[in-house]
């Protein structure tokens, strides 16, 4: 495993999920976040943690495997923060009137996040009290690995420019056991974990892993700073 690059541990897992039988759709699960059988069982895990009770705002990922999370946000009378897909409307705030009437299925799917929530810029987000991320892999140690495309590492970095979110804020995931490995390689923009929810345990992150400090530009090549609205409006206010 030592040896493995990021890629490779990704397709490991995938693979490893899919030929136990534990993949849920959608399918096919390569290049997504998988979802997976006892994803609500690691949902209720966080939800009886210390850390989700004291919370009043959550930002949540927009993945499969976290639908359940999102509605109990809202159906626990806490304000939920997603991501819109990419980043490229920035991110939504819902809060539970918002939904009210709405059934649970309506409320499930992230198109209807799109219909049902208001685009915030992220300077008036309230300060957010726990982040959920997506997570294909994961070490004990409290290192992770998404999909490939590096948004929650971008959303955290644009989330702590604009003080949304300080360096004490629990950064939590909810993964299956077959997804955890010993070792991840690590780049100076990657955010550590400190819990981990999984089917059948909760892992307290022990080792005191060092989070960025907003955005790193010189990390960011310009096909992506160019996808997301926001990079370049915040780019653009650092050359002016």
């Amino acid at each position: 495993m030592m040896n493995r690059g990021k890629q490779e541990i990704r397709l490991m897992v995938w693979d490893r999920l899919v030929k136990e039988g534990v993949a849920l759709p959608p399918f096919p699960v390569k290049g997504r976040i998988p979802n997976f059988k006892g994803a609500d069982t690691a949902a209720e895990r966080l939800f009886d943690s210390s850390i989700y009770k004291r919370a009043r705002v959550v930002k949540v990922n927009p993945d499969s495997p976290q639908r359940c999370i999102r509605d109990r946000v809202l159906g626990d009378g806490k304000v939920l923060v997603v991501p819109t897909p990419r980043l490229r409307r920035g991110f939504l705030m819902l809060e539970p009137d918002m939904i009210r009437g709405e059934g649970v299925e309506l409320r499930l799917a992230i198109k209807n996040f799109m219909r049902l929530g208001v685009e915030v810029a992220p300077e008036d987000l309230p300060e957010i009290d726990l982040l959920v991320f997506g997570s294909v892999a994961v070490t004990e140690d409290g290192w992770r690995l998404g999909k490939g495309e590096g948004y929650s590492e971008i959303e955290y970095a644009i989330l702590s420019e604009f003080r949304r979110v300080d360096g004490n804020v629990p950064i939590v995931t909810t993964v299956h056991d077959l997804q955890l490995v010993d070792f991840i390689p690590r780049e100076a923009y990657d955010v550590p974990l400190n819990y981990i929810f999984t089917n059948t345990r909760v892992i307290e992150v022990r080792a005191n892993n060092k989070r960025p400090q907003g955005i790193l530009w010189d990390s960011l090549d310009e096909g992506k700073i160019k996808e997301i609205p926001l990079l370049r409006d915040m780019r653009g206010s650092l050359r002016r």
